[in-house]
């Protein structure tokens, strides 16, 4: 299920952006067709267009709707990146060129995605064995095949749970011809996966436990890119952070900061750093998931919650090598020892560092019962195993989407 268009296609669209901006600026500014200003400038847009397609073709690969919001972003990243190298290095080049060209790309990317967005998945499943509960998955018009025949209607691909001992010779073979007819045929595992964002573990053969086994050079990369964005956010951050420390402290007696132990990578405790956002005495009684309309949160607690302020102090975490940005949330010891005991592998998201913001909180919000966390563990193995510098990228967009709108806040 690759992001329609292909790379190739965006790719050639570009050359064409491309060419139309370098006829208008010859036009318009009445220059020399091959002058030094104009070819350098057309080669840094080159590699900003290509930046930008790259980065959405990869972002479109993941599960969920992503919203015109992350083409703004994406594609202004790569421009002013390559801009800035190039001023860097003293190139010369048409400030002009490059931002039509980048107003032309944007309002490409813009049209593909409403186009994109109008356009829907036919796909048809055989109903036998974990394939039954296929038409269960959204973001699909889903076919259901009593009969080893096509339907009448044109579909993308067909779905089946190839390891079934349920699935006959005779389906087998119909399978092989659709291959033969150029229509895709998919696992259950793998449609689950691509589009529900998460990924189910019940026993050891049901998936390759080995591919959740992240690089262990990207982690090192992942860990200096943090420290750097933290860095140059704290003229932003601190100021936020004086003003609710001094907020908390004017609503209710006690600390500013709430201190807990928390589980981390590799099963180690350590000790994280929050605003406190509930009464003083809120766990006197042992530890509890935090719900809907909890009592013990504070009014102040109430909106650093919501917009996410109270995380603001694991910045120092992050440096600390406790943390990443982006990572499953750390949970108490008490839930920990209790999880893993009645979800299938959960110590498995302890083999990366936990984050402020991850996977989980992004599509699902906070888990305030077992039932929902077994869904969070299952979007925390899809990180896991898809962790990549685009995936971190989607899920930074997604944050700053939910601490504007407030999801999954408790």
């Amino acid at each position: 299920m690759k992001p329609y268009p292909s790379l190739f296609v965006r790719l050639i669209s570009g050359v064409l952006l491309i060419a139309m901006t370098y006829a208008i600026y010859v036009w318009r500014k009445d220059i020399e067709l091959f002058h030094p200003k104009i070819l350098w400038s057309s080669l840094l847009v080159f590699i900003a267009y290509t930046l930008s397609a790259l980065s959405i073709n990869a972002l479109m690969r993941f599960p969920g709707k992503q919203t015109w919001l992350h083409i703004l972003p994406t594609v202004g990243l790569s421009y002013g990146a390559t801009f800035t190298i190039f001023a860097v290095l003293f190139m010369m080049i048409s400030n002009s060129f490059v931002w039509f060209n980048a107003l032309l790309t944007t309002i490409y990317f813009l049209i593909d995605y409403w186009w994109r967005s109008k356009k829907h998945i036919d796909m048809a499943f055989i109903p036998i064995g974990r394939a039954v509960v296929a038409e269960q998955i959204k973001e699909v018009n889903w076919l259901r095949l009593d009969e080893p025949k096509l339907p009448e209607n044109p579909i993308q691909a067909v779905v089946a749970d190839l390891y079934s001992p349920d699935l006959t010779a005779l389906w087998q073979k119909f399978l092989a011809q659709c291959t033969l007819d150029n229509i895709a045929v998919y696992n259950i595992r793998q449609v689950e996966e691509s589009l529900t964002g998460r990924v189910r573990i019940h026993h050891m053969y049901e998936n390759d436990l080995g591919s959740l086994l992240p690089s262990p050079t990207y982690i090192m990369v992942k860990y200096l890119f943090d420290c750097v964005l933290i860095i140059f956010s704290l003229p932003l951050t601190l100021p936020i952070m004086l003003i609710t420390a001094i907020a908390i402290r004017l609503e209710s007696e006690g600390n500013v900061l709430f201190t807990q132990k928390r589980v981390g990578k590799g099963g180690k405790e350590f000790t994280i750093y929050k605003f406190r956002s509930m009464a003083s005495n809120s766990e006197q009684n042992g530890a509890q998931l935090a719900q809907i309309g909890d009592s013990r949160i504070t009014r102040v607690g109430q909106f650093i919650r919501k917009t996410r302020i109270d995380e603001l102090p694991q910045f120092f975490n992050v440096l600390k090598g406790d943390m990443s940005l982006i990572g499953p949330r750390p949970e108490q010891k008490a839930f920990v020892e209790q999880f893993e005991q009645s979800i299938p592998f959960y110590n498995y998201r302890h083999i990366v560092r936990p984050g402020l913001s991850g996977w989980a909180q992004v599509t699902q919000g906070y888990a305030g019962n077992e039932d929902e966390t077994k869904v969070k563990v299952e979007h925390d193995f899809y990180y896991i195993k898809h962790l990549s510098f685009s995936l971190d990228v989607l899920i930074l967009f997604k944050t700053i989407k939910t601490i504007l709108t407030g999801f999954g806040a408790r």
